[in-house]
């Protein structure tokens, strides 16, 4: 029995939609609607290959904008006094603007939180800005690991070979990071390995994001990702203004 992973990487169809959009520097009022059909679908299939889990309702957007796509290759009819009707992506680009307000306001909302946990007050807030990692989105590592299959090498009849199961591969991760403050997630995935193993291995670092056990960092937008167990962080305790 494969191992199924069960850890939400994007929040709907219209989260997937926009992280391509932004991923190819797309402009979100003139959606290239074949070429992002194209990408939806493969992400899609990508997951499956994965073992995540893909709800009904990314289906759903796969099937509408195949409906769109076909809309838009529909010929338009040329006869004198008729203008062109409506635009087949005008409710998805609203749709997706109306999200992107929502996501814009969450990550704030979020950034405040994450900014005063574990930090208990007395009087007036002292803020450190020492930490300057930014935490890694999953679907931001997920595009990292895409770009480690492509050196994968192929392996024959590699369905037939005996799985090492993720809990093992779970117990080697962790083993490896012992007493390390940090290990390169390229470090994790060897050039030319089998794709079997390189997708266990995956599969158990996103189980150890699930389970809170590691986390993946940042020093720069661009920057090589970084990842380090988690250590329970102490709660920073703030002297009440004299």
């Amino acid at each position: 029995m494969t191992y199924q992973v069960k850890i939400e990487i994007f929040e709907g169809p219209l989260d997937l939609l926009l992280h391509l959009i932004q991923k190819n520097d797309l402009d979100i009022y003139d959606i290239p609607i074949s070429k992002i059909t194209s990408e939806y679908l493969s992400y899609l299939e990508f997951l499956k290959d994965l073992n995540l889990n893909v709800a009904g309702e990314f289906l759903v957007m796969a099937a509408t904008l195949m409906q769109i796509k076909a809309q838009t290759l529909l010929p338009v009819d040329g006869s004198e006094g008729t203008e062109d009707g409506p635009d087949p992506r005008a409710d998805l680009v609203q749709k997706l603007l109306e999200y992107q307000k929502f996501k814009e306001v969450s990550k704030l909302l979020d950034a405040k939180m994450e900014a005063q946990r574990h930090i208990h007050y007395r009087g007036a807030p002292v803020f450190d800005q020492a930490d300057q990692t930014l935490d890694v989105s999953l679907s931001s590592l997920l595009d990292a690991f895409s770009s480690v299959l492509d050196t994968a090498r192929a392996d024959v009849r590699e369905i037939l070979v005996e799985e090492i199961p993720v809990e093992v591969k779970i117990r080697e991760v962790m083993n490896i990071l012992e007493g390390k403050e940090f290990l390169l997630f390229s470090e994790l995935f060897p050039k030319g390995g089998s794709k079997r193993i390189l997708v266990i291995t995956f599969l158990a670092v996103l189980e150890l994001i699930r389970l809170k056990q590691i986390r993946v960092t940042q020093t720069s937008m661009m920057g090589e990702i970084h990842i380090q167990r988690v250590s329970e962080p102490q709660p920073v305790l703030v002297p009440a203004m004299e």
